[in-house]
């Protein structure tokens, strides 16, 4: 009974797209560079009132709003991305 609540119950700030298309571990690596850059100073993309740059990274990253490239398979960018 207990495993039924424990799983019932998931945050939604810490939840990994599991989309097939995107591997974890890419969200993981775009992320974790998200928040590298929000710790250097750099603004986020959302209103927030967490302070933890990791999870506002999570968060800009699960929306969509982080560029990246995969070298060699995509182009990069001409702006800033990842």
């Amino acid at each position: 009974m207990a495993e039924t609540k424990l799983a019932a119950r998931v945050n939604a700030n810490f939840v990994i797209p599991d989309d097939p298309d995107l591997s974890t571990y890419r969200f993981i690596i775009v992320a974790a560079k998200r928040a590298r850059q929000l710790q250097g100073g750099q603004r986020s993309f959302l209103p927030t009132m967490s302070r933890k740059s990791t999870v506002v990274a999570m968060e800009e990253t699960r929306r969509g709003l982080v560029q990246y490239h995969i070298p060699g398979v995509t182009e990069p960018a001409p702006d800033d991305t990842i």
